[in-house]
């Protein structure tokens, strides 16, 4: 292949504001082996010419190379340059399209990264401390850390309004278990988390959807659900929803609150994903302080591992009730784990994780976006898309036909409040490891979504 071609095809211009130089260039490498716009013995260009042409220094696409042949991508061969490594083949599970959870950010290295911070939390800790019971809302220490976390969402708060949790499954069941009796309505998106369905009833709550259009929960469904029930609980997800990928506006929200606060409903707002969006509306717990809960994990923007959430109450609300739900529902979060997110916190490591992770989703939603039908809906950041099928599929067959070809995607019935679930599917494009293998199965999944023979559908 000419190298002037295959510069052109691939290489692009570089983003001044787009993270370190040599992991763009390292990237743009991997999206083109995703693409197939580089394919196994495509020879690189040299070192020295692929940095004039991107007036860097040569010192950048040699880092640029290594970083690329860390992740498998490169041969070198002495004398001859850097080649595409031939790409093995997929083996053991099917691919994992089904679990939402952050893809591994290049250039961080998480192992390196966990076992240096354990070892600095050790030499600042008692580690007796640390392996015993910690009962209550969290230390001031670990309190004041997670405020400045959220400071980008919520501005400046107290601690005292602050409680740790054990991630933010446990958060939301003792949220439930304190803001409503048993038997009560929840009021919630008609597509929602499936973990929220299920600690509605495992509290013996019934959830009832609220229509939504394309800004989220519409207000007059919001005033007749209200009317139709005796409600006094709203929770949803605003900000890149789940399963949606709908970011409710501004406006919306306002709206929102205004009914909330005509009919004196509490707010659960479940924010795992504003600190990816970066261009999120004020959070509802900034519009309705008084009557909102704010959960935000550490699951969906760092680490699934560091089981660590936050959740805050509203302004001059009692801690007591929520901290003892939490307690019986998971005695306490892991210390030690606590101890890790707290000083990443502070040392600034969580914002270097969090911005690598930002920037790998948004990679990978690009390279979505190039494969996949573009009925799809999405955040540039987010972890997920919204997948509309074509009138030819049935979601369930087209489940089955995805399985057959080593694909786990989330049909809409894993979300459905009501049962009645449209022909849609979840992608999470964060659990495949590999951005390479992520296109593959991108293309695969593609090829089945365009198939017009969906009864008799073998991918060939």
């Amino acid at each position: 292949m000419p190298q002037d071609k295959s510069i052109a095809g691939w290489i692009g211009r570089l983003d001044p504001a787009g993270g370190p130089r040599y992991l763009q260039i390292a990237d743009r490498i991997t999206q083109a082996v995703a693409t197939g716009a580089l394919r196994p013995g495509d020879r690189l260009p040299p070192q020295r010419t692929l940095a004039d042409l991107l007036d860097v220094d040569l010192t950048t696409v040699t880092r640029a190379y290594a970083e690329a042949r860390q992740r498998n991508l490169l041969d070198a061969v002495t004398g001859r340059g850097s080649f595409i490594a031939a790409q093995p083949e997929a083996a053991g599970p099917p691919v994992d399209l089904s679990m939402n959870i952050p893809p591994a950010p290049k250039g961080v290295r998480l192992v390196e990264l966990m076992q240096r911070g354990i070892a600095e939390v050790l030499a600042r800790s008692s580690a007796d401390l640390l392996m015993s019971y910690h009962v209550g809302p969290g230390s001031l220490s670990d309190r004041s850390a997670g405020c400045a976390w959220l400071e980008p969402v919520l501005g400046r708060i107290e601690p005292q309004r602050l409680i740790i949790a054990s991630g933010a499954q446990p958060a939301l069941l003792a949220l439930l278990s304190v803001l409503a009796p048993p038997g009560e309505t929840l009021l919630c998106e008609p597509l929602t988390y499936p973990g929220l369905l299920a600690a509605a009833r495992q509290r013996g709550l019934r959830p009832v959807p609220v229509a939504s259009d394309e800004d989220g929960l519409r207000p007059d469904a919001l005033e007749a659900a209200i009317r139709a029930h005796d409600v006094r609980l709203l929770c949803l997800t605003p900000t890149i929803q789940n399963p949606t990928a709908i970011t409710m506006p501004e406006g919306r929200r306002r709206e929102i609150v205004a009914i909330a606060r005509a009919h004196d409903l509490a707010i659960i707002e479940d924010d795992p994903y504003s600190l990816l969006a970066t261009d999120a509306p004020p959070a509802l717990a900034v519009l309705a302080p008084e009557r909102s809960y704010h959960v935000a994990t550490l699951s969906k923007t760092l680490t699934p591992g560091l089981r660590t959430a936050f959740i805050v109450i509203p302004a001059g609300a009692s801690p007591d009730a929520l901290v003892q739900a939490l307690r019986a529902i998971a005695l306490m979060p892991a210390p030690l784990m606590t101890a890790l997110a707290t000083h990443w916190i502070r040392v600034g490591a969580a914002t270097d994780l969090l911005d690598g992770v930002r920037r790998e989703a948004a990679a990978r939603q690009a390279l979505a976006r190039m494969i996949l039908p573009p009925s799809g809906w999405s955040h540039p950041n987010g972890l997920h898309i919204w997948q509309p099928l074509p009138t030819h599929w049935d979601r369930h067959r087209l489940i089955e036909a995805a399985r057959r070809e080593g694909l786990g995607v989330t049909p809409s019935d894993a979300f459905s409040v009501a049962g009645r679930a449209p022909d849609a599917v979840r992608i999470s494009l964060g659990g495949v490891p590999d951005r390479a293998r992520l296109g593959d199965a991108l293309k695969t999944l593609a090829a089945i979504i365009g198939h017009e023979c969906a009864a008799n559908h073998a991918i060939v």
